[in-house]
Formats: structure tokens, sequence, C-alpha cells
């Protein structure tokens, strides 16, 4: 009774101060965006870009639409791997992703700098607000899937992607080293805090197939991410050896012409959703 709708000043407990809040960004009303996937991990260095750019290639090779949306600020590195370095365009309506060879639709923060190289010394706040106008401020042209490759932790950027972008799924990749069991639990526990649904880990650096005894060798040690997947009652997804051949590809811009199929049971429990 008497409510002026004015919250801030209102010590109420009724449902419009109590209910959740949805924080979720609106897209650009010219975008159209199907499924979102988050590619997360607890840390730094176990390929996080190279399982985006990888699952993004696989995806777009059986006929679907995708795109990238490179959150990593500070450190991106998505435009190299698909060898793009001509900078996005835009117009009055809004922001261009560059597109591929393939057809790729990409963002990133080194398509809008005027130099590459140039370092991106920003402070939490203005890198998350990049990240939520990569969302909002882009127009996203029919997207089947949208791989949204984070920066390391459980930071800032990571609670900008969780709470402003309403992903369908992460999927987190780990590395076979003893302390991947607790790296791997913190990314579960802030998923399931931010009520998003695990899809599966991807191994990377999982194993190195010598090319002369033809037997596999653990570079690393012996895996444990089966084990690891059934404690948190998860799927692995995929197992990426170390290969020089990919390497390479993605140094040299064409990581859209490397013919393994190393995510091929990935790209299957995508479909699914």
């Amino acid at each position: 009774m008497g409510c002026d709708s004015n919250c801030s000043s209102c010590a109420e407990n009724c449902s419009s101060r109590t209910a959740p809040q949805d924080l979720h960004e609106n897209l650009h009303p010219l975008s159209s965006v199907k499924k979102v996937i988050g590619v997360i991990s607890g840390k730094g260095g176990v390929g996080k870009s190279l399982v985006t750019s990888t699952l993004a290639v696989t995806m777009n090779r059986r006929g679907k639409k995708t795109a990238i949306l490179d959150a990593d600020i500070t450190g991106p590195s998505i435009p190299k791997a698909f060898g793009i370095h001509e900078r996005a365009k835009g117009n009055d309506d809004g922001i261009f992703p560059s597109a591929t060879e393939t057809g790729i639709d990409i963002m990133s923060i080194n398509l809008l700098l005027e130099n590459e190289t140039d370092p991106v010394i920003w402070r939490g706040g203005l890198i998350s607000g990049t990240v939520k106008q990569f969302w909002t401020d882009v127009i996203w042209h029919n997207e089947d899937y949208m791989f949204v490759d984070m920066p390391p932790g459980t930071g800032d950027v990571a609670l900008t992607v969780f709470q402003s972008i309403p992903l369908d799924g992460i999927i987190i990749v780990t590395s076979p080293q003893d302390l991947v069991s607790m790296i791997v639990e913190k990314a579960v526990k802030m998923a399931k805090m931010m009520n998003v649904p695990i899809l599966g880990i991807v191994e990377n650096m999982s194993y190195f197939m010598c090319p002369d005894c033809g037997k596999k060798h653990y570079i690393y040690g012996e895996s444990k991410i089966d084990e690891i997947a059934e404690q948190f009652g998860t799927k692995v997804l995929a197992r990426l050896p170390i290969n020089p051949d990919l390497a390479k590809c993605v140094d040299e811009g064409r990581v859209e012409m490397f013919e393994g199929d190393y995510m091929a049971d990935a790209a299957d429990e995508l479909e699914k959703l």
C-alpha cells in the first residue's frame, strides 16, 4: 500500500526487493545468438584459447554459424590464431565482428587497438565494461554457437561474463598435473554458485604421440581426468595431445586449416543442447 516504486528508500521486504535480480545484458537489437558457451579455467597457460578456437572450427565444419567473443582483454590471442590483423569496423548501428577465412565471426580487443601489440593497461571496471560491450554493442548475425574465451581465474571478468551474458553452459579446460583437481574444483564451484551448467572437461596437453614408435607418452604424468570428471559429476569431452602441427597452425594464424578431429565428442555434446 502506498508504494512509490522507489526501492532504494524502502525498508519493506516485499517480493520486488527480495526476488533474485536478472543482471543479464540485452543483445544488440540486430543480433541473434542461439547458444552461448563459456570456456574457462581456474589457472592460466592450460590452452583455453586453443580449445575455444578448435571448438569453433569444429562446429563451423558441421555447418553451424559460429562466433567467438574474446573476453580475455589483457591477453587476447584469438585473432592471431585465425590470422586476423585488420581492425574491426562499424557504423551508427554498432560494431561488426571480423570474419575468418571460413566465416567464423570474432570480436577481440586486438581488433580495436591501433597496434595489436599495444598492451591493455586498464583497471577491472573498464575491462568488465568492455566485455559487456562486446555482447551489447556488437552486431552478431545469426550465430548458432558463440564461444566466450575467458581469462584465467575467477575474478572480475569471469564474474561479469557469468552475470551479464546468458550462458547455456561452460567447458572447463585443464592440463594433466596433480594440482588440476583443485583448479577444476574452483571453476566447478563458481559455475554452481552462478547456476550455470557444466558441459564437461577438456584436457589439453594430455599426451604426446611419438611419430617414430607410435606410442603415447604422458609428458606430465598419467592423466587423472576421468577420476576428476567422476568426482564432480561431469564428462570428459576431449583429450588434446601435444601436437607440434596444431601449435604451428595456431602460431601461423591457420588454425582453421588443421585437420584433426579432437573435438568431435565435444561437438556431439554441444549439438544436444
